[in-house]
């Protein structure tokens, strides 16, 4: 289930909790951040390549694609079995900025997006059927978990992709990773 939790930049205590998708998405745009949730107009199995998960998208694809200008799309899967797992691990784990939208849906799998607005940080756990669309300019950082499982949509504006400008801020040392934000979950409000 997804969530959404606004904390005061401190990290100190949570603020709020949502998690309908309706209420996490009229909270998130209310700083300008996407949040929907996309069905595959066809089933996929877990082994579906780039071309057949793009092509089960591909009207809700079109649609972001056509209204935001976005120039390529492509998808990235992590296992926790991937080589590079702990690498791309520490290289979203820092607060970072990028000069154009970071978009992702989630077509399996799970991730724990945090976004630094003002004097706010909102954490979102995104999950299989989630998009999250964070404008440039927002500071964010993301953390997909030590044992990352999670296949993701990507598009970009850029031909370059993914790139970080980091903040060099230590903010992201003072919320919760993936795996405590999960067992917060389980342990009922904290």
């Amino acid at each position: 289930m997804s969530e959404l939790r606004i904390y005061p930049d401190s990290g100190s205590e949570r603020h709020q909790r949502f998690v309908d998708a309706a209420e996490i998405a009229a909270q998130l745009a209310e700083i300008g951040v996407r949040f929907e949730r996309w069905t595959a107009d066809k089933p996929l199995t877990p082994q579906a390549g780039q071309e057949e998960v793009i092509a089960a998208y591909r009207a809700d694809i079109d649609r972001l694609m056509k209204d935001n200008g976005f120039r390529s799309v492509d998808v990235i899967s992590v296992s926790p079995d991937h080589p590079d797992r702990k690498a791309l691990r520490d290289k979203f784990l820092s607060e970072h900025v990028h000069t154009e939208f970071e978009v992702r849906f989630f077509v399996d799998g799970r991730g724990l997006f945090f976004l630094h607005i003002d004097d706010w940080v909102y954490a979102v756990l995104c999950e299989k059927g989630d998009l999250i669309s964070v404008p440039s300019g927002v500071r964010h950082w993301f953390d997909l978990g030590e044992h990352p499982d999670v296949k993701a949509i990507r598009l970009f504006s850029e031909q370059s992709g993914w790139v970080a400008h980091y903040t060099n801020d230590d903010i992201a040392q003072r919320f919760p990773l993936l795996e405590r934000f999960l067992a917060e979950r389980e342990m009922g409000p904290v």
